[in-house]
């Protein structure tokens, strides 16, 4: 991207998704290919009278942990991390990766354990959150991996971010502001509801959502946004759905996954390709069998489906469910290490009900 787009993109990071005050201590991590917005990003920061620190990983540093690392490493929470965790204000995290294939031939047994050692540390964050204490925002940065990943150009993948972002129009918090408003509609019809039932290709799924809290995602923890969300009755989803697109885990793709639910846990679970990781996944402890997010992508700038789920759970005329941990806000109560987004295309046949009216279907909203 050019200066001027990094730029933007930092002022609109800063003024409008984590609205970085005076005197408040700012966390900002990446890797080194993001040296341009972390420093953009940084002087803004600065501007506003914030104190931000900043860490930066190589290309390699996570393939070597995993080539090296003893079992006390793995299951090893960092107190530094935990430090960081429970003062700071704001934590800002740049996806910017360098090989996002590196973990392919990595023990899923390894990524699991250190997944759970991470847990506490998630919770706390997520906690504090909801408690208003801090604030977080996940944003990209493009990079060749991610573009190749998408099967673009590196120049292709920027336009794509840059459009995905609003970054493209004149007044980029402006357009935020105006889908924030919509989504809000949304939001409030749903939180009158008792029940949801999902239905399409291969999916006939029902679950309970009463006195559970719709929330409005508009860019103010995920850059970019576009969804509404919230967290299901733990012990309510019943019956099966099929997903779309491929499951990806840190890099690994697990194709064509079908989960059966009985009382809101997963009884079957079959994939075309990856069931060992399934497996490995759902066995990561009893929370991870059950749904803790259930959501219906809004942005319909996001066109295409790029395996990296910060955009593609945003999707227009997608939904998606997380297996693991519920955010707070939405009143979920599930726990567990991991929160693993799984996507599913409703544009073709796809029915969403609420306690019995249809108020989405074939991908568009009818409400």
């Amino acid at each position: 991207m050019t200066d001027i787009v990094i730029e933007k993109m930092a002022r609109t990071l800063c003024d409008y998704c984590a609205e970085i005050q005076h005197d408040e201590t700012v966390f900002i991590q990446s890797t080194t290919l993001a040296v341009p917005l972390v420093e953009a990003l940084y002087a803004e920061c600065i501007k506003k009278g914030a104190h931000p620190e900043i860490s930066l990983r190589s290309g390699n540093m996570q393939n070597l942990f995993f080539t090296y690392a003893q079992e006390h490493q793995l299951t090893y929470c960092s107190p530094f991390m935990r430090h960081i965790a429970e003062t700071v204000d704001v934590i800002i995290t740049i996806l910017a990766d360098f090989n996002v294939k590196q973990f392919t031939n990595v023990d899923p047994k390894k990524l699991a354990l250190r997944s759970k050692a991470h847990e506490s540390i998630s919770s706390t964050i997520l906690e504090r959150t909801h408690r208003g204490e801090m604030r977080w925002n996940l944003a990209a940065f493009p990079t060749h991996a991610l573009a190749q990943e998408a099967s673009m150009s590196l120049l292709e993948y920027q336009e794509f971010v840059y459009q995905a972002c609003f970054l493209d129009r004149a007044d980029p918090v402006t357009e935020w502001k105006a889908l924030s408003a919509k989504q809000e509609k949304i939001a409030s019809y749903l939180d009158t509801k008792s029940e949801l039932h999902i239905t399409g290709e291969d999916t006939d799924l029902t679950m309970e959502i009463k006195g559970r809290k719709w929330i409005n995602s508009d860019g103010k923890r995920n850059f970019p946004s576009g969804e509404v969300f919230t967290g299901p009755v733990e012990t309510t989803a019943e019956g099966t759905i099929r997903f779309t697109y491929p499951g990806i885990y840190m890099g690994k793709e697990i194709e064509n996954i079908s989960l059966t639910f009985e009382e809101g846990k997963v009884i079957n679970a079959h994939a075309q390709r990856g069931e060992t990781l399934l497996e490995e996944m759902l066995s990561i402890d009893e929370g991870a069998r059950r749904i803790g997010e259930i959501a219906v992508g809004t942005n319909y700038g996001i066109d295409r489906f790029t395996k990296n789920i910060l955009f593609d759970e945003k999707i227009g005329g997608t939904i998606h469910l997380a297996l693991g941990r519920s955010m707070p806000d939405s009143g979920g109560k599930n726990m567990s290490a991991i929160h693993w987004d799984l996507l599913k295309d409703m544009k073709k046949g796809g029915k969403l009900y609420a306690d019995g009216e249809l108020f989405y279907e074939q991908g568009k909203f009818l409400i």
